[in-house]
């Protein structure tokens, strides 16, 4: 048996056991859940920049006792230049999924930071930025060893991203790296020193800002410094659902955060009293279907929307939906799938803040472009508009579909969970397992994240859209599931392709704890 790591100081789990360190040092210098958050994202975007980075976007969900949670929404709008006839002039059918015309939006994650970091001043005296961002800084200067998924990631991906302006240099000068040879960012350094002196408003509007808006235009990306400088990241209420068990929070559009709260919403009301068996993964399959087809059909930019998302996570909007589920048969698919990759981290302290955090820049290297003179890889988030017509057709000035969810719990017991994973499609699939698994029926919190997962749909790395599930499922359970419909495929055990989960849980008697995924390079570290 898998067993939660506890403490009572604090903890921060991550996906790279450097960022958790890097939050957990920030807990015991004195500070909050929001600044080892800030520590530990900037030290992933420096240690796992193959996932994430200060060039792609991210989305907060802040819980502090006695106040309800806050949302900050940190994406990028799509640029003024990035229009239809702007890609028709260049002779693309369809948005380049990389190099520079697929970097179209705003990096809004530093906004995010900032944000994050504006809210927590309430909580008392804030530890300098400098402090903040040292880890980053110094794994940047003096190097970190490559992992073995961004060797992997890098060799399979090395066609489509080796000619980008600015990417071999980067991240493969000796060409593609081996899992442990030492990756120094001396650009990406240099960034986030001038970033912690200057403040983090100069990556919008400041000098870095200009370097950052020249470099991209040079290199044919239609984003320039006035993109940069109309961007602010905002504090929003999150969407809730009401479950028997407490309230569970998410970001609205343009995240999928409401199919995340949709699935384990109707879940509830399935009746299902085992955890693994058939009826679990049938159950949350089937949801999963019912709240994609929502979200493929309608969400987008809220700007854009005509349906107000928050209305699906209704009591009767979701009795009416469940109805829908057939307990024994699978219901058609597939539909149109959404890609994405990205790290989810969560912090928590010993005054029971807690933070559900996740960063992104869309695909693996995101765009593969990186901003001359600054380290930064930027993300290709605008991809997932379209040119033709449909909810998500581009733009200018328009927020883009988001993979993104960070998932907050405060249940009826006195506990807030703070819980998550990359993954696109898989997000909010692997967030149900994780929550039900855990919340429902009474897993502990690590076995919950470990055990064997599944994936309707596609996810990085793979383009079907069936129904993937870890060899570790028993084969029964597999075959009552063919049986009932589903077109499945067994993939290998603990496989990337499943998400990088993670969880921190505070209890009302004060004790942390904490799981991260074995599928990944992460630890809980707990001060």
């Amino acid at each position: 048996m898998l067993y939660s790591k506890t403490c009572l100081g604090g903890m921060v789990t991550a996906p790279h056991h450097l960022a958790a360190q890097a939050g957990a040092n920030v807990l015991r210098e004195g500070g909050n859940a929001v600044e080892a958050m800030v520590a530990a994202a900037a030290a992933i975007a420096v240690v796992y920049p193959h996932m994430n980075g200060i060039g792609g976007d991210g989305f907060w969900v802040i819980n502090e006792p006695g106040r309800e949670p806050v949302a900050i929404q940190a994406c990028g709008q799509s640029a003024a230049l990035a229009t239809k006839a702007f890609y028709a002039a260049h002779g693309d059918a369809a948005i380049p999924t990389r190099g520079p015309r697929a970097a179209l939006t705003v990096a809004g994650a530093v906004g995010g930071w900032a944000a994050a970091l504006d809210y927590a001043e309430r909580f008392g005296r804030p530890l300098p930025l400098k402090s903040l961002l040292a880890d980053a800084i110094r794994h940047a200067q003096a190097g970190v060893p490559v992992t073995r998924s961004q060797h992997e990631l890098t060799r399979d991906k090395w066609n489509e991203l080796k000619d980008q302006p600015g990417f071999a240099a980067t991240y493969a000068e000796q060409g593609i790296p081996a899992q442990g040879a030492v990756l120094k960012q001396p650009a990406l350094a240099a960034t986030l020193t001038r970033l912690s002196e200057a403040g983090l408003d100069d990556f919008y509007r400041g000098d870095l800002a200009a370097t950052i808006a020249a470099g991209l235009e040079a290199a044919g990306s239609p984003l320039r410094a006035s993109d940069l400088a109309a961007y602010r990241a905002q504090v929003l209420q999150p969407l809730m659902v009401q479950l028997k068990s407490g309230r569970v929070y998410n970001l609205p559009p343009p995240t999928q955060g409401v199919s995340a709260l949709q699935i384990i919403g109707l879940f509830d009301r399935l009746g299902v009293e085992q955890a693994d068996g058939f009826e679990h993964i049938h159950g949350l399959v089937e949801a999963t279907k019912r709240a994609f087809i929502l979200r493929n059909r309608h969400v987008t930019d809220p700007a854009h929307m005509s349906v107000d998302a928050a209305s699906w996570l209704l009591a009767e909007a979701l009795d009416r939906e469940a109805a829908h589920i057939h307990p024994q048969n699978a219901a058609p698919w597939p539909h149109p799938a959404k890609p994405g990759d990205t790290i989810w981290m969560g912090a928590a302290d010993a005054q029971g803040r807690v933070v559900s955090y996740i960063q992104s820049i869309f695909w693996e290297f995101g765009s593969g472009v990186v901003a001359p003179d600054t380290g930064i890889v930027w993300q290709n988030r605008g991809a997932s508009f379209t040119l033709d017509d449909g909810a998500n057709q581009l733009q200018p000035g328009k927020l883009p579909f988001h993979t993104l969810n960070p998932s907050l719990a405060r249940l009826n017991d006195g506990r807030t969970l703070a819980y998550g994973t990359m993954g696109g499609e898989g997000q909010p699939q692997t967030q149900a397992a994780v929550f039900t698994r855990h919340v429902l029926f009474g897993q502990n919190l690590q076995a919950a994240v470990s055990a064997p997962r599944w994936l309707l749909g596609r996810t990085w790395g793979d383009v079907s859209t069936n129904l993937k599930i870890e060899g570790r499922v028993p084969a029964a359970t597999v075959d009552a599931l063919r049986r009932a419909g589903h077109e499945v495929q067994v993939v290998e055990d603990y496989t990337d392709m499943m998400g990088h989960a993670g969880a921190v849980c505070v209890h009302p008697d004060g004790v942390i704890e904490g799981a991260t995924d074995p599928r990944a390079d992460g630890i809980c570290a707990g001060v």
